[in-house]
């Protein structure tokens, strides 16, 4: 077996590079823009009048990163060529996630928002793949940032039990009536469409009777109450209330009752490029704090000559390299065929990128000891964003029970009936 990279992919990375220095670290370093990633990170960029939600100057540096790596041509990089992507793959993007959020905090991969030089944008897939006419029509305006689409599945009475969410869609006329409440509906800050999740026939656990409604947000009936404070700030997570909303045929996204299947479109894609985005971030971490123990003098000896040190690092890494090993191989065969085939594979490699990355975090701060515990350090910032994912991006125990359907055959062969686990909440 060949484990080197591909070279078209390794000629890219090194582009990625020179971009980075010839046109992000300088647009970084303006305007007093390392505000929003020194020590007043979080503060510079949240703001309090309007509910926590992002400020305006923030989200405007982000929009002028990603046009200006959309000029460049690496922005749609993973998308498809009808959407001016080039069509790259999994383990194209695993890697590039992975390289990218080993390069630390900074404007060119940010850890809050998911921004990137490098884009992953399930829903422009979703909208071509699923989306009619008019929704298809949203996708390019989607990309550069002229529609924000929001996610709303979760509900304040269920979060990975999505199949058993309540509100409901009913119909009326020609037409349909939504009625129910969305928890941590992410993005509905700055959203023009709520992509809501809504039950249209069927019984609380049915996998089907579940209908996908693109809403536009200012629709009579659509009320964001608030913003959830959360560890890692600001926040784009609503509280949002569906009243007597009526939409017609023309907002179903994908077919009646077959919801889930628009979930379940992106869940493995998503979930493998977020781990390698994990896997990054504690490498980063690890780096920083190797180097750092070989330059703290302790007791008159650097801190990596003691084994205290160097034994808790050393297994890190070596976590860090076998899941290297597994997010690429994975990755790999998702290119293959189906990525379904290898849906316990994705689990596996989801839930320990995501806890690797933050016990590597754990690890960095203790290493550097009261200056890590400082926000003049990066590690507190980098733990509190990726514990979020130990729950979101579907929580660990939910990943660990995929993995053991697969290990006892209930989710594969002739027991895969009920038991076949339906995607988790995710915003």
């Amino acid at each position: 077996m060949d484990f080197d990279l591909p070279d078209h992919l390794v000629a890219l990375l090194g582009e990625l590079d020179d971009f980075i220095e010839r046109e992000i670290k300088p647009l970084q370093a303006q305007d007093d823009n390392e505000r929003f990633f020194d020590h007043r990170r979080e503060f510079a960029r949240t703001d309090l009048d309007n509910g926590g939600a992002p400020a305006q100057e923030w989200e405007a540096l982000l929009a002028e990163m990603r046009r200006r790596a959309d000029a460049a041509g690496f922005y749609r990089y993973g998308l498809p060529p009808e959407l001016g992507g080039r069509g790259g793959s999994n383990l194209d993007m695993a890697v590039i996630r992975e390289h990218l959020a080993a390069k630390g905090l900074g404007l060119h991969n940010d850890l809050q928002n998911e921004s990137s030089i490098v884009a992953n944008l399930p829903f422009a897939q979703i909208l071509l793949e699923f989306g009619n006419d008019e929704q298809r029509a949203l996708a390019e305006g989607m990309i550069i940032g002229e529609h924000v689409i929001a996610f709303g599945l979760t509900e304040p009475d269920h979060g990975s039990d999505a199949t058993w969410l309540e509100t409901t869609a009913v119909r009326d006329g020609d037409g349909w009536v939504i009625n129910g409440a969305k928890r941590f509906n992410s993005g509905m800050h700055a959203a023009t469409h709520d992509v809501v999740f809504a039950r249209t026939s069927g019984e609380p656990g049915d996998a089907r009777g579940l209908t996908a409604f693109m809403v536009p947000t200012g629709t009579e009936g659509v009320s964001v109450d608030f913003h959830w404070f959360t560890f890692n700030m600001p926040t784009d997570h609503s509280e949002v209330t569906l009243r007597d909303v009526r939409v017609g045929d023309s907002a179903i996204l994908g077919d009646v009752d077959d919801g889930l299947a628009v979930t379940l479109r992106f869940v493995h894609e998503n979930r493998i490029r977020q781990a390698a985005a994990s896997l990054g971030a504690a490498q980063y971490c690890l780096d920083e704090a190797a180097r750092y123990a070989q330059e703290r003098i302790a007791f008159g000896r650097p801190l990596a000559a003691k084994q205290a040190i160097q034994w808790p690092l050393a297994e890190l890494q070596t976590e860090a390299a076998m899941l290297r090993a597994l997010i690429r191989e994975t990755a790999w065969r998702m290119d293959q065929g189906d990525p379904a085939a290898v849906s316990d594979r994705v689990s596996m490699c989801n839930y320990r990128g995501n806890r690797l990355a933050c016990d590597a975090a754990d690890r960095a701060m203790q290493v550097h000891g009261g200056l890590g515990y400082t926000r003049h350090k990066p590690f507190e910032h980098i733990y509190r964003h990726h514990r979020r994912y130990r729950i979101t991006e579907g929580s660990e125990e939910v990943q660990i029970r995929n993995v053991a359907g697969h290990l006892f055959g209930y989710v594969s062969g002739r027991r895969a009936t009920k038991e076949r686990q339906a995607p988790a909440a995710a915003g």
